[in-house]
């Protein structure tokens, strides 16, 4: 899968519906027309942007809860508030991605995390069971960690 696929398969996701399944519904649905290697690297190209995000700056940035602002920062909370800047779509990730300081305030939207496990069952009957190569659980990116927050 290329980025572009990726980004137009991001792209279906239909904000105009009111439940966060219907809103992904439309993504699943492509996404399951496709391979499953293209699925597989749907999972991928999505946790490397969920890593690229996963930094110092961009925890500090989220709304409340951010990083080094209360006393427990949840590494949920700051995994779906990233999930949510590219749920936004390849315009946003960029920018967000270059000024961390424009992130999205107090929102998230865990469901674009489970486009990929849908669309495989959807298309094979069978649990997903893939693990990308890169882990883009919170802290999981250390360099980005390491710089200081601006």
């Amino acid at each position: 899968m290329t980025e572009i696929q990726f980004w137009n398969i991001i792209n279906q996701l239909d904000w105009k519906k009111e439940t966060d399944d219907a809103v992904v519904a439309p993504a699943i649905r492509l996404l399951s027309t496709r391979g499953i290697q293209e699925i597989l690297s749907f999972q991928d190209i999505l946790a490397n942007k969920l890593y690229q995000l996963d930094t110092l700056a961009h925890a500090k940035q989220i709304g409340e809860g951010s990083y080094g602002t209360e006393e427990y920062f949840s590494v949920d909370q700051f995994l779906y508030a990233r999930a949510c800047v590219v749920a936004n779509g390849k315009k946003a990730f960029d920018h967000i991605l270059r000024h961390p300081k424009d992130t999205p305030k107090d929102l998230s939207f865990e469901p674009i995390l489970s486009i990929a496990a849908k669309a495989y069952e959807m298309k094979t009957g069978e649990a997903f069971d893939y693990l990308p190569a890169i882990n883009y659980e919170t802290f999981s990116n250390r360099e980005g960690w390491k710089r200081k927050a601006s």
